[in-house]
C-alpha cells in the first residue's frame, strides 16, 4: 500500500535515507526515524545504485477522470442555462437532474452523491436551497411598509 504523502514528500525521503546510509547510520534507526521498514532502506540503497532516477518521484496515477476539464467547462455551461432550458419545468438543479444531463449528453453514468460532490470540488458549485416565498407576495406594498410604517413605528431615540 503506498504510503501517505505527495510523490514529492515520499522522494524526499527516500533521498533522505539514502544519506543517512552513506553517513553509516544503522539502517534500523533509520527506518525508526523516517517511520518505514528497515527492508524499504535497504531498497532504497540499492534503488539509488542502480541509476541517478531510481528515487525520483513518481505520481500516483489513480482513476481516469469519466469528464475531461474541457467536458466539465461545456457541463457548467449547460447548467448556466438553467434547468428550463433542458426539460424541467422548474429552475432548481438537483444533483439527480445534474446527473441525468450528464448522461444524456456525455453518455457517462454518475451516482447523484457523486455528481454532487465534484461540483462541488471541480466547479466550486455548492448545493443551495432556494428561499421559499409566498404566490401572494407583493414588492411593491413592502417597499411601502418599509418606507412610511416602520420609520413610524420604531422607537425613537431619546
Amino acid at each position: 500500500m503506498r504510503p501517505k504523502g505527495s510523490a514529492e514528500e515520499l522522494e524526499r525521503r527516500r533521498r533522505r535515507a539514502v544519506h543517512l546510509l552513506d553517513q553509516d547510520e544503522s539502517p534500523t534507526l533509520i527506518a525508526r526515524f523516517l517511520g518505514c521498514s528497515r527492508s524499504s532502506v535497504y531498497r532504497w540503497e540499492k534503488m539509488a545504485r542502480d541509476g541517478p532516477c531510481g528515487l525520483e518521484a513518481k505520481p500516483h496515477p489513480g482513476r481516469r477522470r469519466r469528464l475531461s476539464d474541457e467536458q466539465l467547462q461545456e457541463l457548467e455551461a449547460l447548467l448556466k442555462q438553467g434547468a428550463p432550458a433542458h426539460g424541467w419545468t422548474t429552475d432548481l438543479w438537483t444533483a439527480r437532474r445534474v446527473a441525468k444531463l450528464i448522461r444524456r449528453h456525455f453518455g457517462v453514468k454518475y451516482d447523484p452523491d457523486h455528481v454532487r460532490r465534484m461540483l462541488k470540488k471541480r466547479l466550486g458549485w455548492t448545493s443551495q436551497k432556494p428561499a421559499r416565498r409566498a404566490r401572494e407576495r407583493d414588492e411593491a406594498e413592502i417597499e411601502r411598509w418599509k418606507r412610511e410604517e416602520l420609520p413610524r413605528i420604531k422607537k425613537r431615540r431619546a
